[in-house]
């Protein structure tokens, strides 16, 4: 049995269901139920429950794009503030390789780059790196700020809410894993977009969001809604009742079968039955012997 639904809000040791369900990120499970271990959303996929924090602080995970503020630089390294508790840096052989330069004519002090995390140390400290598509410098534009936990709402099922915005508004956005926005274009366009996005962190866990942050675009940039479309469900996780019908035909055509098999390796094969009987019976002369219980004997010609 399951107390909540998807996306209730919940607090630390709320029971959210029954043993029968999963524990996953979020919970734990205590005295055969599932219990949340922090407020925030539930989120339920197929019997799976997790709950997703409201807030919460970004931590590094190798193979993460972020975004970064150098805070300081050093002799071989960059300090790389990554919107995190954890600290970041970007060592210079991840940029030069084995060349010496000065690092402070490269990257300085208050630069923003798109990073990438190459490793991260048992105390969560990231080794930061340029190598992939648009890593590097931003050049102007603004950073938004978002909690970490709301980046793929931000997204969308597959890019359609962020390239909705980029479509909309012309201007390029880059969303850093660690919650970090950048955001260039024109100056109206890069306050609107940092509306949008505030818009969607605050109600990530309401249904119709698209419509709605496609309603307030056109509205602002347009000055009218956008024409009317069959609107499509957003898509949720159901938990569908098992059609118990289905399984109990499985279950009877497996037991015919089951059967079937059990029948033809029961039944004997006449041609082995008649070797072997020939084999039993077969004289020093190699004729066949055969004879009765009375015995009566006949002798066959093998030859």
């Amino acid at each position: 049995m399951i107390y909540v639904e998807n996306k209730d809000l919940v607090i630390p040791g709320q029971i959210l269901a029954d043993d029968e369900y999963y524990s996953g990120r979020g919970t734990f499970k205590e005295n055969g139920k599932v219990c949340s271990s922090l407020m925030g959303r539930v989120s339920l996929r197929n019997k799976k429950l997790r709950v997703i924090p409201l807030k919460s602080k970004y931590v590094p995970k190798k193979g993460d794009v972020v975004i970064g503020k150098i805070n300081d630089v050093r002799f071989s390294m960059w300090d790389v503030d990554i919107n995190s508790p954890y600290s970041g840096i970007l060592p210079a052989f991840e940029v030069f390789g084995r060349e010496k330069k000065e690092l402070n004519k490269v990257y300085d002090v208050g630069d923003v780059l798109f990073l990438r995390v190459v490793d991260v140390d048992e105390i969560k400290k990231a080794k930061l790196g340029l190598k992939g598509r648009g890593m590097g410098k931003f050049k102007g534009g603004i950073i938004v700020d978002i909690a970490p936990t709301k980046v793929p709402r931000l997204i969308g099922k597959k890019g359609s809410m962020i390239n909705m915005i980029k479509d909309k508004t012309n201007c390029k956005i880059v969303v850093g894993q660690n919650g970090l926005v950048w955001v260039k274009g024109d100056e109206d366009m890069e306050q609107l977009t940092r509306e949008v996005i505030h818009l969607i962190e605050e109600e990530a866990h309401t249904s119709g969001l698209t419509n709605k942050i496609k309603n307030k675009l056109y509205l602002a940039i347009d000055g009218e809604l956008p024409p009317e479309e069959v609107e499509e469900a957003e898509e949720e996780f159901v938990l569908e009742k098992p059609k118990l019908q289905d399984f109990k035909e499985e279950l009877e055509q497996e037991e015919r079968e089951a059967q079937e098999k059990k029948e033809k390796k029961d039944k004997p094969d006449i041609g082995e039955v008649i070797e072997e009987f020939k084999r039993k019976n077969k004289s020093k002369d190699g004729s066949l012997s055969l004879s009765d219980n009375s015995n009566n004997s006949f002798i066959l010609n093998n030859k």
